[in-house]
Protein backbone atom coordinates (compact mmCIF):
# COMPACT_ATOMS: atom_id res chain seq x y z
CA UNK A 1 0.00 0.00 0.00
CA UNK A 2 1.16 3.60 -0.73
CA UNK A 3 2.71 5.30 1.70
CA UNK A 4 3.87 9.19 2.37
CA UNK A 5 5.63 11.21 4.62
CA UNK A 6 4.72 14.39 5.47
CA UNK A 7 6.95 16.94 6.02
CA UNK A 8 5.03 20.26 7.83
CA UNK A 9 6.14 24.12 8.33
CA UNK A 10 4.28 26.61 9.17
CA UNK A 11 5.05 30.19 7.60
CA UNK A 12 8.58 29.11 7.14
CA UNK A 13 9.57 29.57 10.82
CA UNK A 14 8.65 26.08 12.28
CA UNK A 15 11.27 22.66 13.28
CA UNK A 16 9.67 20.21 10.88
CA UNK A 17 7.47 17.35 12.09
CA UNK A 18 6.80 14.54 10.11
CA UNK A 19 4.59 11.95 10.14
CA UNK A 20 3.48 8.65 8.17
CA UNK A 21 0.06 7.65 7.07
CA UNK A 22 -2.00 5.70 4.98
CA UNK A 23 -4.20 8.17 3.13
CA UNK A 24 -7.16 7.70 0.84
CA UNK A 25 -6.05 10.25 -1.03
CA UNK A 26 -2.57 11.42 -2.44
CA UNK A 27 -2.58 14.47 0.00
CA UNK A 28 -3.16 15.21 3.82
CA UNK A 29 -6.06 17.30 4.80
CA UNK A 30 -6.08 20.55 7.06
CA UNK A 31 -6.95 18.48 10.00
CA UNK A 32 -4.82 15.43 9.33
CA UNK A 33 -1.56 17.93 9.06
CA UNK A 34 -3.02 19.77 12.51
CA UNK A 35 -3.52 16.47 14.35
CA UNK A 36 0.28 15.49 13.40
CA UNK A 37 2.45 14.76 16.63
CA UNK A 38 3.96 17.94 17.61
CA UNK A 39 2.22 19.95 14.83
CA UNK A 40 0.17 22.53 17.21
CA UNK A 41 3.01 23.03 19.82
CA UNK A 42 5.58 24.06 16.97
CA UNK A 43 2.57 26.75 15.96
CA UNK A 44 2.76 27.87 18.97
CA UNK A 45 6.32 27.89 19.60
CA UNK A 46 7.01 29.75 16.46
CA UNK A 47 5.35 33.00 18.05
CA UNK A 48 7.89 33.36 20.16
CA UNK A 49 10.72 32.00 18.09
CA UNK A 50 9.98 34.79 15.61
CA UNK A 51 10.65 37.20 17.99
CA UNK A 52 14.28 37.36 16.99
CA UNK A 53 14.20 36.24 13.51
CA UNK A 54 15.05 38.86 10.61
CA UNK A 55 12.49 39.07 7.97
CA UNK A 56 14.93 40.29 5.53
CA UNK A 57 18.21 40.00 5.36
CA UNK A 58 20.04 40.58 8.74
CA UNK A 59 23.66 40.30 6.74
CA UNK A 60 23.35 43.65 5.31
CA UNK A 61 20.36 46.06 7.46
CA UNK A 62 21.67 46.17 11.34
CA UNK A 63 18.15 47.14 11.71
CA UNK A 64 16.68 43.47 11.29
CA UNK A 65 16.97 41.83 14.20
CA UNK A 66 13.08 40.53 15.10
CA UNK A 67 10.69 42.72 17.50
CA UNK A 68 13.26 44.53 19.97
CA UNK A 69 14.33 46.35 16.86
CA UNK A 70 10.91 47.91 16.66
CA UNK A 71 11.33 49.28 20.03
CA UNK A 72 14.51 51.41 19.14
CA UNK A 73 12.78 52.22 16.05
CA UNK A 74 9.60 54.03 18.27
CA UNK A 75 12.02 55.49 20.98
CA UNK A 76 14.17 57.18 18.83
CA UNK A 77 11.07 58.93 16.83
CA UNK A 78 11.23 61.11 20.17
CA UNK A 79 13.05 62.69 22.86
CA UNK A 80 14.31 60.58 25.25
CA UNK A 81 16.99 58.81 23.00
CA UNK A 82 19.36 61.01 21.45
CA UNK A 83 22.28 60.67 18.60
CA UNK A 84 25.00 63.08 19.00
CA UNK A 85 25.74 62.12 15.43
CA UNK A 86 23.89 61.21 12.74
CA UNK A 87 26.03 59.41 10.24
CA UNK A 88 26.19 56.63 7.47
CA UNK A 89 27.02 54.02 10.86
CA UNK A 90 23.30 54.71 12.31
CA UNK A 91 20.95 52.14 11.16
CA UNK A 92 18.49 53.85 13.14
CA UNK A 93 18.67 57.49 11.26
CA UNK A 94 15.60 57.29 9.61
CA UNK A 95 13.61 57.02 12.34
CA UNK A 96 15.49 59.35 14.52
CA UNK A 97 15.43 62.00 11.58
CA UNK A 98 12.26 61.75 10.82
CA UNK A 99 13.04 62.00 6.70
CA UNK A 100 11.50 60.56 3.40
CA UNK A 101 12.58 57.51 3.41
CA UNK A 102 9.92 56.56 6.09
CA UNK A 103 7.14 57.06 3.59
CA UNK A 104 5.42 54.10 1.90
CA UNK A 105 7.63 53.15 -1.09
CA UNK A 106 10.80 52.64 1.02
CA UNK A 107 11.75 49.20 3.10
CA UNK A 108 11.40 51.40 5.80
CA UNK A 109 7.73 51.37 6.21
CA UNK A 110 8.07 47.37 4.77
CA UNK A 111 9.76 46.57 7.77
CA UNK A 112 7.63 47.30 11.09
CA UNK A 113 4.28 45.94 8.75
CA UNK A 114 5.73 43.02 7.37
CA UNK A 115 6.98 42.01 11.32
CA UNK A 116 3.77 42.61 12.83
CA UNK A 117 1.71 41.07 10.09
CA UNK A 118 4.35 38.20 10.21
CA UNK A 119 3.74 37.67 14.34
CA UNK A 120 -0.18 37.54 13.52
CA UNK A 121 -0.13 34.92 10.66
CA UNK A 122 2.05 33.12 13.27
CA UNK A 123 -0.55 33.71 15.89
CA UNK A 124 -3.36 32.58 13.26
CA UNK A 125 -1.96 29.33 11.99
CA UNK A 126 -1.84 28.87 15.84
CA UNK A 127 -5.54 29.73 16.44
CA UNK A 128 -6.56 27.95 13.24
CA UNK A 129 -5.10 24.91 14.23
CA UNK A 130 -6.86 25.18 17.62
CA UNK A 131 -10.69 25.49 16.25
CA UNK A 132 -13.04 27.46 17.38
CA UNK A 133 -13.71 25.31 20.91
CA UNK A 134 -9.96 23.94 21.17
CA UNK A 135 -9.68 20.55 22.79
CA UNK A 136 -8.29 21.11 26.73
CA UNK A 137 -4.93 19.90 25.28
CA UNK A 138 -4.86 22.99 23.40
CA UNK A 139 -6.20 25.59 26.02
CA UNK A 140 -2.80 26.96 27.18
CA UNK A 141 -1.22 27.21 23.16
CA UNK A 142 -4.76 28.78 21.96
CA UNK A 143 -4.43 31.43 24.91
CA UNK A 144 -0.94 31.83 24.30
CA UNK A 145 -1.59 32.52 20.49
CA UNK A 146 -4.86 34.90 21.26
CA UNK A 147 -3.15 36.90 23.92
CA UNK A 148 0.52 37.73 21.55
CA UNK A 149 -2.27 38.56 19.09
CA UNK A 150 -3.91 40.62 20.91
CA UNK A 151 -0.26 42.79 21.99
CA UNK A 152 0.41 43.03 18.71
CA UNK A 153 -2.72 44.30 17.23
CA UNK A 154 -2.51 47.08 20.34
CA UNK A 155 0.98 48.14 19.28
CA UNK A 156 -0.03 48.56 15.83
CA UNK A 157 -2.90 50.80 16.39
CA UNK A 158 -1.28 53.11 18.13
CA UNK A 159 1.68 52.81 15.69
CA UNK A 160 -0.63 53.31 12.44
CA UNK A 161 -3.50 55.09 13.85
CA UNK A 162 -3.26 59.48 14.16
CA UNK A 163 -4.32 59.81 17.19
CA UNK A 164 -5.14 57.45 20.02
CA UNK A 165 -8.66 56.24 21.34
CA UNK A 166 -8.98 58.54 23.78
CA UNK A 167 -8.25 61.63 21.14
CA UNK A 168 -10.39 59.98 18.60
CA UNK A 169 -11.92 56.39 18.68
CA UNK A 170 -12.51 56.70 15.33
CA UNK A 171 -8.80 57.44 14.51
CA UNK A 172 -7.96 54.06 11.86
CA UNK A 173 -5.81 51.94 12.90
CA UNK A 174 -4.64 48.87 10.62
CA UNK A 175 -6.67 45.99 8.84
CA UNK A 176 -7.49 42.84 10.60
CA UNK A 177 -6.91 39.61 9.09
CA UNK A 178 -7.82 36.70 11.37
CA UNK A 179 -7.19 32.81 10.50
CA UNK A 180 -10.70 33.41 8.98
CA UNK A 181 -9.77 36.33 6.84
CA UNK A 182 -9.97 35.01 3.08
CA UNK A 183 -8.23 36.53 0.05
CA UNK A 184 -10.38 37.98 -1.31
CA UNK A 185 -11.66 39.61 1.97
CA UNK A 186 -7.97 41.02 2.37
CA UNK A 187 -8.24 42.62 -0.93
CA UNK A 188 -10.69 44.79 0.22
CA UNK A 189 -10.28 44.95 4.11
CA UNK A 190 -10.09 49.23 5.56
CA UNK A 191 -8.15 50.15 8.40
CA UNK A 192 -9.99 49.48 11.50
CA UNK A 193 -11.06 52.49 13.66
CA UNK A 194 -9.74 52.59 17.51
CA UNK A 195 -13.20 51.36 18.44
CA UNK A 196 -13.31 48.35 16.42
CA UNK A 197 -9.95 47.56 17.07
CA UNK A 198 -10.13 47.74 20.63
CA UNK A 199 -13.13 45.50 20.75
CA UNK A 200 -11.36 42.68 18.68
CA UNK A 201 -8.30 42.97 21.06
CA UNK A 202 -10.43 42.44 23.99
CA UNK A 203 -12.20 39.81 22.73
CA UNK A 204 -8.94 38.08 21.90
CA UNK A 205 -7.87 38.75 25.32
CA UNK A 206 -10.80 37.55 27.03
CA UNK A 207 -10.38 34.25 25.12
CA UNK A 208 -6.82 34.63 26.57
CA UNK A 209 -8.17 34.94 29.85
CA UNK A 210 -10.26 31.71 29.68
CA UNK A 211 -7.68 29.14 28.14
CA UNK A 212 -4.87 30.46 30.18
CA UNK A 213 -6.37 30.28 33.81
CA UNK A 214 -4.63 26.86 34.91
CA UNK A 215 -1.62 27.12 32.52
CA UNK A 216 1.98 27.16 33.92
CA UNK A 217 4.67 28.80 31.59
CA UNK A 218 8.72 27.34 31.27
CA UNK A 219 9.37 30.29 30.75
CA UNK A 220 8.58 34.03 30.48
CA UNK A 221 8.80 33.54 26.70
CA UNK A 222 5.61 33.09 26.67
CA UNK A 223 2.42 34.78 28.02
CA UNK A 224 0.64 33.11 31.10
CA UNK A 225 -2.51 34.92 32.93
CA UNK A 226 -0.67 37.89 34.45
CA UNK A 227 0.56 39.49 30.82
CA UNK A 228 -3.24 38.74 29.55
CA UNK A 229 -4.48 41.20 32.98
CA UNK A 230 -1.43 43.27 32.10
CA UNK A 231 -2.13 43.54 28.33
CA UNK A 232 -5.75 44.54 29.32
CA UNK A 233 -4.33 46.95 31.89
CA UNK A 234 -2.40 48.54 29.02
CA UNK A 235 -6.27 48.13 26.56
CA UNK A 236 -8.20 49.98 29.10
CA UNK A 237 -5.44 52.72 29.79
CA UNK A 238 -5.42 53.49 26.13
CA UNK A 239 -9.14 53.70 26.04
CA UNK A 240 -9.66 56.02 29.26
CA UNK A 241 -11.35 53.41 31.10
CA UNK A 242 -9.43 54.06 34.40
CA UNK A 243 -11.55 52.00 36.59
CA UNK A 244 -10.67 48.65 34.24
CA UNK A 245 -7.37 49.49 33.99
CA UNK A 246 -6.82 50.04 37.50
CA UNK A 247 -8.10 46.65 38.10
CA UNK A 248 -6.28 44.64 35.68
CA UNK A 249 -2.78 46.44 37.02
CA UNK A 250 -3.42 45.67 40.13
CA UNK A 251 -4.10 41.91 38.75
CA UNK A 252 -1.16 41.67 36.87
CA UNK A 253 1.25 42.52 39.71
CA UNK A 254 0.08 39.58 41.77
CA UNK A 255 3.43 37.16 42.18
CA UNK A 256 5.94 39.32 41.27
CA UNK A 257 8.34 41.82 42.80
CA UNK A 258 9.93 45.45 41.62
CA UNK A 259 13.43 45.59 40.78
CA UNK A 260 15.65 46.66 43.59
CA UNK A 261 18.62 48.78 43.27
CA UNK A 262 20.64 46.11 43.17
CA UNK A 263 19.29 44.32 40.47
CA UNK A 264 18.61 47.64 38.62
CA UNK A 265 21.98 48.08 38.48
CA UNK A 266 23.45 44.78 38.74
CA UNK A 267 26.74 44.59 35.84
CA UNK A 268 26.40 41.42 35.42
CA UNK A 269 22.39 40.65 34.91
CA UNK A 270 21.41 44.27 34.75
CA UNK A 271 18.41 44.16 32.07
CA UNK A 272 19.47 41.22 30.58
CA UNK A 273 17.83 38.31 32.68
CA UNK A 274 14.37 37.28 33.14
CA UNK A 275 13.55 37.85 37.26
CA UNK A 276 10.96 38.73 39.41
CA UNK A 277 10.03 41.86 38.08
CA UNK A 278 10.06 40.54 34.32
CA UNK A 279 6.33 39.97 33.33
CA UNK A 280 7.62 38.96 29.57
CA UNK A 281 10.72 38.52 27.64
CA UNK A 282 12.02 38.03 24.13
CA UNK A 283 15.50 36.01 24.54
CA UNK A 284 18.43 35.75 21.95
CA UNK A 285 19.80 32.84 21.36
CA UNK A 286 23.62 31.84 20.10
CA UNK A 287 21.88 30.19 16.62
CA UNK A 288 19.92 33.00 15.97
CA UNK A 289 20.76 34.58 12.62
CA UNK A 290 20.74 37.86 13.85
CA UNK A 291 23.64 36.47 16.02
CA UNK A 292 25.63 34.51 13.81
CA UNK A 293 25.66 36.67 10.99
CA UNK A 294 27.16 40.06 10.35
CA UNK A 295 29.60 39.76 13.51
CA UNK A 296 26.34 39.75 15.77
CA UNK A 297 26.46 43.83 14.51
CA UNK A 298 22.55 43.02 13.09
CA UNK A 299 20.99 42.26 17.28
CA UNK A 300 19.47 44.58 19.89
CA UNK A 301 23.12 44.00 21.63
CA UNK A 302 24.63 45.65 18.96
CA UNK A 303 22.81 48.77 19.99
CA UNK A 304 21.88 49.05 23.11
CA UNK A 305 25.02 47.01 25.29
CA UNK A 306 28.08 49.10 25.10
CA UNK A 307 30.24 47.46 27.20
CA UNK A 308 32.23 44.92 25.14
CA UNK A 309 35.57 44.98 24.86
CA UNK A 310 37.30 45.89 21.97
CA UNK A 311 40.59 44.40 21.52
CA UNK A 312 39.04 41.04 21.74
CA UNK A 313 35.74 42.35 19.47
CA UNK A 314 35.96 45.30 18.09
CA UNK A 315 31.83 44.91 17.12
CA UNK A 316 28.93 46.49 18.15
CA UNK A 317 27.18 49.76 16.81
CA UNK A 318 27.30 50.97 20.65
CA UNK A 319 29.94 49.99 21.66
CA UNK A 320 32.51 50.38 19.12
CA UNK A 321 31.06 51.96 15.99
CA UNK A 322 30.45 55.60 17.96
CA UNK A 323 26.45 54.82 17.69
CA UNK A 324 25.13 54.54 21.56
CA UNK A 325 22.02 54.91 21.92
CA UNK A 326 22.29 58.10 24.83
CA UNK A 327 19.99 59.34 27.07
CA UNK A 328 18.35 63.08 26.54
CA UNK A 329 20.46 65.61 28.68
CA UNK A 330 17.38 67.34 29.82
CA UNK A 331 15.27 64.53 30.92
CA UNK A 332 18.70 63.29 32.98
CA UNK A 333 18.81 66.49 34.82
CA UNK A 334 15.55 66.28 35.58
CA UNK A 335 16.02 63.23 38.04
CA UNK A 336 16.87 63.90 41.34
CA UNK A 337 20.38 62.88 42.39
CA UNK A 338 18.88 60.49 45.07
CA UNK A 339 16.71 58.57 42.76
CA UNK A 340 19.18 55.67 42.05
CA UNK A 341 17.85 54.95 38.44
CA UNK A 342 20.40 57.91 37.78
CA UNK A 343 22.93 55.78 37.87
CA UNK A 344 22.44 53.92 34.73
CA UNK A 345 23.65 56.95 32.68
CA UNK A 346 26.78 58.07 32.91
CA UNK A 347 26.95 61.81 34.19
CA UNK A 348 27.25 65.05 31.64
CA UNK A 349 29.74 66.15 34.55
CA UNK A 350 32.18 63.75 33.85
CA UNK A 351 32.48 65.73 30.35
CA UNK A 352 34.30 68.49 31.97
CA UNK A 353 36.89 66.63 33.90
CA UNK A 354 40.49 65.88 33.44
CA UNK A 355 41.37 62.25 31.50
CA UNK A 356 42.15 60.70 34.81
CA UNK A 357 39.91 61.94 36.68
CA UNK A 358 37.37 61.32 34.23
CA UNK A 359 38.09 57.85 34.54
CA UNK A 360 38.05 56.86 38.07
CA UNK A 361 34.63 59.05 38.26
CA UNK A 362 33.63 56.01 35.21
CA UNK A 363 34.04 53.01 37.52
CA UNK A 364 31.08 54.16 39.32
CA UNK A 365 29.46 52.72 35.98
CA UNK A 366 31.68 49.88 34.62
CA UNK A 367 34.71 47.95 35.51
CA UNK A 368 35.78 48.86 32.25
CA UNK A 369 35.84 53.02 31.55
CA UNK A 370 37.85 52.78 29.29
CA UNK A 371 35.98 50.80 27.15
CA UNK A 372 33.35 53.61 27.44
CA UNK A 373 35.69 55.52 25.40
CA UNK A 374 35.08 53.28 22.70
CA UNK A 375 31.00 53.66 22.61
CA UNK A 376 31.37 57.49 21.95
CA UNK A 377 33.73 57.30 18.76
CA UNK A 378 35.13 53.89 17.68
CA UNK A 379 38.58 54.53 18.59
CA UNK A 380 40.46 55.63 22.25
CA UNK A 381 40.00 59.67 22.04
CA UNK A 382 40.87 62.22 24.24
CA UNK A 383 37.35 62.53 27.23
CA UNK A 384 38.17 66.12 27.12
CA UNK A 385 37.11 66.06 23.28
CA UNK A 386 33.53 67.52 23.90
CA UNK A 387 32.68 66.11 20.34
CA UNK A 388 33.13 62.70 21.87
CA UNK A 389 31.74 63.39 25.44
CA UNK A 390 30.44 60.19 27.44
CA UNK A 391 27.92 61.80 29.45
CA UNK A 392 24.33 60.82 28.97
CA UNK A 393 25.91 56.77 27.93
CA UNK A 394 23.53 53.85 29.10
CA UNK A 395 24.48 51.51 31.20
CA UNK A 396 21.04 50.06 31.82
CA UNK A 397 21.28 47.16 29.51
CA UNK A 398 24.28 45.01 30.31
CA UNK A 399 26.52 42.03 28.27
CA UNK A 400 25.18 38.72 29.02
CA UNK A 401 27.12 35.68 30.40
CA UNK A 402 29.59 37.63 32.57
CA UNK A 403 33.19 38.07 31.43
CA UNK A 404 32.79 35.73 28.68
CA UNK A 405 29.64 38.03 27.49
CA UNK A 406 32.41 41.41 27.81
CA UNK A 407 35.09 39.51 26.00
CA UNK A 408 32.79 37.83 23.27
CA UNK A 409 30.02 39.86 21.52
CA UNK A 410 28.08 36.43 20.01
CA UNK A 411 27.93 35.48 23.41
CA UNK A 412 27.84 38.94 25.19
CA UNK A 413 24.37 39.49 22.91
CA UNK A 414 23.02 36.51 23.83
CA UNK A 415 20.66 38.53 26.46
CA UNK A 416 16.68 38.52 27.50
CA UNK A 417 14.75 41.77 26.70
CA UNK A 418 11.42 42.66 28.73
CA UNK A 419 8.73 43.06 26.82
CA UNK A 420 6.93 43.72 29.98
CA UNK A 421 7.24 44.32 33.60
CA UNK A 422 5.76 45.06 37.18
CA UNK A 423 6.34 48.16 37.18
CA UNK A 424 4.71 49.61 34.28
CA UNK A 425 1.58 48.12 36.30
CA UNK A 426 2.18 49.60 39.23
CA UNK A 427 2.38 53.12 37.08
CA UNK A 428 -1.17 52.07 35.13
CA UNK A 429 -2.78 51.40 38.62
CA UNK A 430 -1.65 54.68 39.33
CA UNK A 431 -2.21 56.92 36.74
CA UNK A 432 -5.70 55.04 36.64
CA UNK A 433 -6.87 55.42 39.76
CA UNK A 434 -5.94 59.28 39.42
CA UNK A 435 -7.79 59.61 36.63
CA UNK A 436 -10.82 58.62 39.01
CA UNK A 437 -9.38 60.09 42.21
CA UNK A 438 -6.49 62.20 42.25
CA UNK A 439 -5.34 61.84 45.88
CA UNK A 440 -5.39 58.04 45.55
CA UNK A 441 -3.63 58.51 42.75
CA UNK A 442 -0.71 60.96 44.10
CA UNK A 443 -0.70 58.28 46.93
CA UNK A 444 0.14 55.41 44.69
CA UNK A 445 2.41 57.10 42.51
CA UNK A 446 4.33 58.26 45.49
CA UNK A 447 4.67 54.86 47.17
CA UNK A 448 6.08 53.90 44.05
CA UNK A 449 8.19 56.35 43.14
CA UNK A 450 9.91 56.43 46.62
CA UNK A 451 10.88 52.85 46.04
CA UNK A 452 13.56 54.20 43.62
CA UNK A 453 13.93 57.90 45.34
CA UNK A 454 13.80 58.00 49.45
CA UNK A 455 14.09 61.67 49.39
CA UNK A 456 10.84 61.79 46.26
CA UNK A 457 8.40 64.56 46.88
CA UNK A 458 5.35 64.93 44.87
CA UNK A 459 5.40 66.58 41.76
CA UNK A 460 9.31 66.24 40.45
CA UNK A 461 8.86 66.67 37.32
CA UNK A 462 7.94 70.49 36.97
CA UNK A 463 5.09 71.75 35.14
CA UNK A 464 6.68 74.77 33.03
CA UNK A 465 8.53 71.49 31.21
CA UNK A 466 4.98 70.22 30.01
CA UNK A 467 3.35 71.81 26.78
CA UNK A 468 -0.24 70.92 26.79
CA UNK A 469 -3.40 70.65 29.16
CA UNK A 470 -2.51 67.23 30.73
CA UNK A 471 -2.75 67.76 34.26
CA UNK A 472 0.82 67.60 36.89
CA UNK A 473 -0.43 64.78 37.86
CA UNK A 474 -0.69 62.64 34.45
CA UNK A 475 2.88 64.42 33.65
CA UNK A 476 4.30 62.98 36.75
CA UNK A 477 2.95 59.46 35.79
CA UNK A 478 4.33 60.00 32.09
CA UNK A 479 7.69 61.20 33.45
CA UNK A 480 7.86 57.95 35.84
CA UNK A 481 7.36 55.94 33.10
CA UNK A 482 10.16 57.83 30.91
CA UNK A 483 12.30 57.11 33.58
CA UNK A 484 11.19 53.40 34.50
CA UNK A 485 10.95 52.43 31.07
CA UNK A 486 13.62 54.45 29.15
CA UNK A 487 14.39 52.28 26.23
CA UNK A 488 11.64 49.56 26.38
CA UNK A 489 9.89 50.95 23.68
CA UNK A 490 7.16 52.97 25.31
CA UNK A 491 8.36 56.47 24.27
CA UNK A 492 5.98 57.28 21.02
CA UNK A 493 3.14 55.05 22.67
CA UNK A 494 2.95 57.43 25.55
CA UNK A 495 3.89 60.69 23.56
CA UNK A 496 1.12 59.79 20.81
CA UNK A 497 -1.58 59.26 24.03
CA UNK A 498 -0.89 61.96 25.91
CA UNK A 499 -0.56 64.50 22.49
CA UNK A 500 3.10 65.98 24.30
CA UNK A 501 5.57 67.40 22.21
CA UNK A 502 9.15 67.07 21.04
CA UNK A 503 11.75 68.94 23.39
CA UNK A 504 15.10 68.48 21.79
CA UNK A 505 16.45 72.48 21.44
CA UNK A 506 17.30 73.70 24.61
CA UNK A 507 20.63 75.22 26.32
CA UNK A 508 23.00 71.85 26.32
CA UNK A 509 21.07 69.68 24.30
CA UNK A 510 22.95 66.40 23.28
CA UNK A 511 20.60 65.59 20.07
CA UNK A 512 22.87 66.04 16.97
CA UNK A 513 22.87 68.70 14.68
CA UNK A 514 19.36 70.19 12.71
CA UNK A 515 16.92 67.21 14.04
CA UNK A 516 17.01 69.72 17.52
CA UNK A 517 13.24 70.23 17.40
CA UNK A 518 10.66 70.93 19.59
CA UNK A 519 7.07 70.66 18.57
CA UNK A 520 3.71 71.65 20.62
CA UNK A 521 2.23 68.07 20.11
CA UNK A 522 2.63 64.96 19.29
CA UNK A 523 4.31 65.33 15.37
CA UNK A 524 2.85 63.70 12.50
CA UNK A 525 6.28 61.51 11.60
CA UNK A 526 4.74 59.01 14.68
CA UNK A 527 2.14 58.08 12.27
CA UNK A 528 3.98 55.16 10.55
CA UNK A 529 2.65 54.59 6.84
CA UNK A 530 1.52 51.89 5.37
CA UNK A 531 3.69 50.12 2.72
CA UNK A 532 2.53 50.82 -0.57
CA UNK A 533 2.19 47.47 -1.30
CA UNK A 534 -0.49 47.02 0.75
CA UNK A 535 -2.77 49.47 -0.26
CA UNK A 536 -1.92 48.64 -4.17
CA UNK A 537 -3.47 45.32 -3.32
CA UNK A 538 -5.96 46.17 -0.23
CA UNK A 539 -8.10 49.06 -2.21
CA UNK A 540 -9.94 49.83 0.73
CA UNK A 541 -6.74 50.46 2.63
CA UNK A 542 -6.20 54.33 3.11
CA UNK A 543 -2.63 55.68 4.61
CA UNK A 544 -0.84 58.24 6.43
CA UNK A 545 0.79 61.21 4.88
CA UNK A 546 4.66 60.59 4.10
CA UNK A 547 6.69 62.44 7.10
CA UNK A 548 7.31 65.85 6.67
CA UNK A 549 10.72 66.94 9.40
CA UNK A 550 11.25 70.36 10.78
CA UNK A 551 14.21 72.13 8.48
CA UNK A 552 16.59 72.88 10.54
CA UNK A 553 17.36 73.40 14.28
CA UNK A 554 14.14 74.65 16.19
CA UNK A 555 15.14 77.83 18.65
CA UNK A 556 16.88 77.22 21.59
CA UNK A 557 14.17 77.00 24.79
CA UNK A 558 14.74 76.68 28.80
CA UNK A 559 11.14 75.56 29.36
CA UNK A 560 9.01 73.11 27.42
Amino acid sequence: MKKIVLMIAAAGMMTGCIKEFTPQTSYASVDQVNDAPGVFENYVNAISNALTMDVFDAESRAYDFGYPALMIERDVMGQDIAFRDVNDTNWFTSWYTADAYLGPLYIYSQIPWSYYYRYIKNCNVAISAAGENPSEEKHAGAGIAYAMRALFYMELAQIYAPKTYTLDSQSPTVPILTESTTVEQARNNPRATNEEMFKFILEDLNKAETYLADYTRKDKTTPDLSVVYGLKARAYLLMGEWANAKEYAKKAQVGYSMLTEAQYLDRDNGFNTPNDAWMLAVTYKPTDNCIIVNDADTSWGSWMIIEINPNTSGCGYASNYGVPCNIDRHLYETINDSDWRKKCFVDFAIDDMEDEEALEALRAYTDHPDWLLYATAGSYVEIVDTEQAVGGLSLKFRPGNGDAGRNNQYIGFCVSVPMMRVEEMYLIEAEAAGMLNEAEGISLLTAFAKTRDAEYSYPTYLEKYHNNETSTFQNECWWQRRIELWGEGMATFDIKRLNKGIFRSYPGTNHGDQYQWNTSSAPGWMNYCIVQTETNYNTACTNNPTPIPPVGNSDQAETW
